[in-house]
């Protein structure tokens, strides 16, 4: 009989000729468990996704009592649908008032690309500027942001009028002028191996942006709803978007992202022509169920407090001689390996100890630590005891 293995690999379509091929069995809580019942902890959350971790009952609840209302209806915007609102107003009620509009979409990479079309439509302007070693996503316009020149030279050319600018670089933030319909930034770069904003480096770029009448997109696809020690990673650095876009964690497991303006902002996708984003699929209403329920859930159990909390346990607890130190908020963190420490083989050798761990895009020397915000003390104790034990083995 053909494996299940061998069936992915002949007709699943593949991102790269190294996948994991880890075939889960079962999971719950943080825990992954392969068919022989081992147990792995999960301590990338499907990127960010798993806030709540596995089959959380919360969600599961909301996704049966969604299931026997009503699945699917019609192409977004034309039906109201009780999931939806809920959420949009739970969301906004979580917002600044500027931010009062929301457009339901499906995933993190189309949120990016209906911010940027957003942007065009409402400034009359075509260029944008992104950062160095971001990645929002791979669809066709939020790949021509991508900070990577490797990344993107296999599909050139993309959009026109993209220039990418240097994290956290005051003297780059002069690249922006009048010609430009908004920067794209993560409040906190997450592929660059989690590299928070320096200074007032994120206040300087939104004075740039209203001197210049240029919009400011935040991407909190990974950094939002709750990762960092708040809502919104944003929140840390005093600063507002014009343009929010979420996904990841917002849909509490489900498919689900969104981008959200003012809804004067927002207005103009309307006419001019009308349609100007459309979505089968976006803000379905099991999605928008299970998010509402994860969301509700992580605010009333103070798990944002929680986060902070497990950081600094991480932080006291992950000291070895091949870590050279640690970047991030909340569970929200990246592990610095020493010069020499081969981070491939280190994960590698994780999976065998019990452990998913990933590494950055563009991060060579580190390695993620964003477990589901329901983490226990002693699951993050047990979690940092096979780290360091993996690093023992490692240095043998």
């Amino acid at each position: 009989m053909i494996s299940n293995r061998e069936l992915f690999l002949r007709h699943v379509a593949q991102t790269s000729d190294a996948s994991l091929q880890f075939e889960v069995e079962k999971a719950e809580g943080i825990y992954f468990y392969d068919a022989s019942g081992k147990a792995y902890i999960d301590l990338v959350s499907g990127v960010s996704v798993s806030s709540l971790g596995h089959g959380h009952p919360v969600v599961v609840d909301a996704i049966k009592r969604q299931t026997d209302r009503y699945l699917h209806t019609m192409v977004y915007g034309e039906f109201v649908q009780s999931p939806q609102v809920q959420y949009a107003r739970w969301l906004v009620e979580h917002l600044p008032g500027i931010l009062d509009n929301v457009y339901f979409v499906n995933s993190g990479s189309e949120a990016i690309d209906g911010a940027m079309k957003l942007a065009k439509r409402f400034t009359g302007r075509s260029e944008f500027r992104a950062f160095e070693k971001a990645y929002h996503g791979s669809t066709h316009g939020a790949m021509s942001i991508l900070g990577d020149e490797t990344a993107r030279s296999g599909y050139l050319p993309l959009l026109p009028g993209i220039k990418h600018l240097q994290f956290n670089s005051l003297e780059d933030l002069e690249l922006i002028d009048e010609r430009v319909a908004a920067v794209v930034v993560e409040p906190i770069q997450a592929e660059a191996g989690i590299i928070e904003p320096a200074e007032d480096f994120l206040l300087q770029l939104r004075k740039c942006c209203d001197e210049t009448g240029a919009l400011l997109i935040l991407d909190e696809i990974q950094t939002g709803m709750g990762r960092t020690g708040r809502l919104f990673a944003f929140e840390h650095y005093g600063v507002v978007p014009d343009i929010l876009c979420v996904a990841k964690s917002f849909g509490g497991g489900m498919p689900l992202g969104a981008f959200i303006a003012s809804r004067e902002v927002m207005q103009k996708l309307t006419h001019d022509p009308p349609l100007g984003h459309i979505t089968t699929f976006g803000g379905h209403p099991v999605s928008c169920a299970a998010g509402l329920a994860a969301q509700t859930f992580v605010e009333e159990e103070d798990l944002m407090s929680h986060a902070l909390r497990m950081e600094e346990r991480y932080r006291l607890g992950l000291k070895h001689s091949s870590i050279k130190g640690m970047r991030g908020r909340g569970l929200f963190l990246a592990a610095v390996l020493k010069e020499g420490v081969d981070v491939g083989q280190f994960i590698a050798l994780a999976f065998e100890n019990g452990l998913i761990i990933d590494q950055f895009l563009f991060s060579a020397d580190s390695f993620r630590i964003a477990p589901p915000l329901i983490i226990s003390e002693a699951e993050v104790d047990d979690s940092i005891g096979r780290i360091l034990e993996t690093l023992d083995d490692l240095k043998k």
